[in-house]
């Protein structure tokens, strides 16, 4: 981190500004805004900065710089356009220790002023460091879309409440749950919304709620998708962000866990084949006892929970001991390798079904139903079949699917390593025990892999 970010109580607080220009009209704006009271000092003067002068109470020399100016200040922002005058004030600046920023010149400043989303109270701001300012106005333009104007309504509400809260629980961590509850829920929409009367009524309700009711704990399932964090849910996020600790698969990306909250209790429950860190059961009574406990557990699996992710066992013993959850879905492995290897699952000209396997069974083994499998007009794929793939594949060549059927073998689909081997039904584990290929993999069979050649530079994420 080149700079550490930090808001500024400027408020009746003299801030010098040197230039008179469109530049420095800006920043006079946002000074103004701030409450700061505005020294400006230059030979020309815009009818604007002019004005902001007078509303904030402060002067204006009609002249050029001195070092004189800056005394009684707490704040300088050097906006001329020569490079001479720029230099002398920096100098001036910090020789007596004064936040400097010459605009456009980061090797002149002590401080960079930051893109801005201003809902106050709430009030967000992005930097590049001073090496990209117009990727931190684009991404300025983007969080703007993504952040209403009611949420000042928000952090308005939040600081009525605040003392009565605090006296209400006494430790933090409850505090922090009784608030994410009320600006995430039924309180937040009535304020966004107008009802500011319905929403203080909500959370004085809330207030006087039993202690059981308010700590209770919640399980979150939550599919994390094959791998790339951009195929996460908005609402995978959030619970991501809010959780108390997570329970997480090796089939979650490195990426994705970046998402998790920071200060998130994290345990790894992962399995690989005939090696458990923790036994299906085991992980089971874990999300009922630490829900118990009053912690937002996160139940974090790769790809979807449903679709060979266990997470209808899991589910079942939440109901039986009462517990709440909810249950995110996730983009499953099957459509999003195949997306990103170019491969679509359906096509009328190739086949009309597609059918999700399992290639590891409880049992150990592939007894699957062949017959059905062997159909040419589908596509099939094969989560977990890598070890099993040679038998996958004579199996189908045996119950009539033909030798020369496409195959795709995607090895960590959608992650910057995916690596995707083609070939058909009788070679491709010949091919794959020459390529060193390790799990996590996909195996896709049918007409569908023809198109990969000629959509895969369309694929999504190129």
């Amino acid at each position: 981190m080149d700079y550490f970010p930090v808001f500024l109580d400027l408020k009746k607080r003299r801030c010098l500004l040197v230039g008179g220009g469109e530049v420095a009209t800006r920043k006079g704006r946002m000074l103004a805004k701030a409450g700061a009271v505005l020294r400006v000092v230059a030979p020309e003067i815009s009818s604007e900065l002019r004005e902001l002068i007078a509303s904030s109470g402060g002067e204006l020399f009609a002249r050029e710089y001195q070092t004189s100016d800056l005394q009684s200040c707490v704040l300088v922002i050097a906006a001329t356009d020569i490079e001479s005058v720029n230099e002398k004030i920096s100098a001036d600046a910090q020789a007596l220790n004064l936040p400097v920023n010459v605009v456009d010149t980061p090797a002149l400043c002590t401080y960079i002023t930051p893109a801005i989303i201003d809902r106050s109270p709430l009030v967000i701001a992005v930097s590049s460091g001073g090496e990209a300012p117009v990727l931190a106005r684009l991404v300025r333009a983007k969080l703007e879309t993504l952040i209403p104007a009611s949420y000042g309504k928000l952090a308005q509400i939040a600081s009525l409440w605040r003392d009565r809260v605090k006296a209400r629980f006494s430790d933090g961590d409850s505090r922090r749950k009784f608030w994410e509850k009320i600006l995430q829920g039924p309180a937040a929409e009535l304020m966004m919304n107008g009802q500011e009367t319905a929403a203080n009524n909500f959370i004085a309700s809330e207030l006087a709620a039993d202690q059981a009711e308010l700590t209770r704990g919640e399980v979150y399932l939550v599919g994390g998708g094959p791998g790339d964090p951009e195929l996460l849910t908005l609402r995978a996020l959030r619970l991501m962000q809010q959780a108390d600790v997570v329970l997480y698969d090796r089939l979650v990306s490195d990426g994705v866990m970046e998402l998790v909250r920071r200060d998130a209790e994290r345990i790894y429950v992962g399995k690989r084949r005939s090696e458990h860190a923790m036994q299906q059961e085991n992980i089971n009574q874990l999300l009922v006892d630490l829900a118990k406990q009053g912690k937002r557990v996160l139940r974090l699996k790769g790809g979807d929970p449903f679709i060979f992710g266990r997470g209808g066992e899991e589910i079942e013993l939440l109901a039986q001991n009462h517990i709440p959850f909810q249950v995110v879905p996730g983009i499953t492995a099957a459509s999003g390798c195949a997306a990103y290897a170019g491969i679509p699952l359906t096509h009328r000209d190739y086949a009309q079904s597609v059918r999700f396997v399992t290639g590891h069974l409880k049992s150990d083994d592939t007894n699957l139903q062949w017959p059905e499998l062997a159909n040419p007009t589908q596509t099939l794929v094969f989560y977990m079949g890598l070890v099993g793939l040679k038998e996958i594949c004579e199996s189908l060549i045996t119950h009539g699917r033909a030798a020369s059927t496409p195959v795709a073998l995607i090895e960590k689909g959608t992650t910057q390593e995916q690596r995707v081997l083609i070939s058909d039904l009788n070679s491709i584990a010949d091919v794959v025990a020459q390529n060193d290929v390790h799990a996590p993999t996909l195996f896709i069979v049918g007409d569908v892999v023809k198109l990969h050649n000629t959509l895969k530079w369309f694929k999504a994420g190129n």
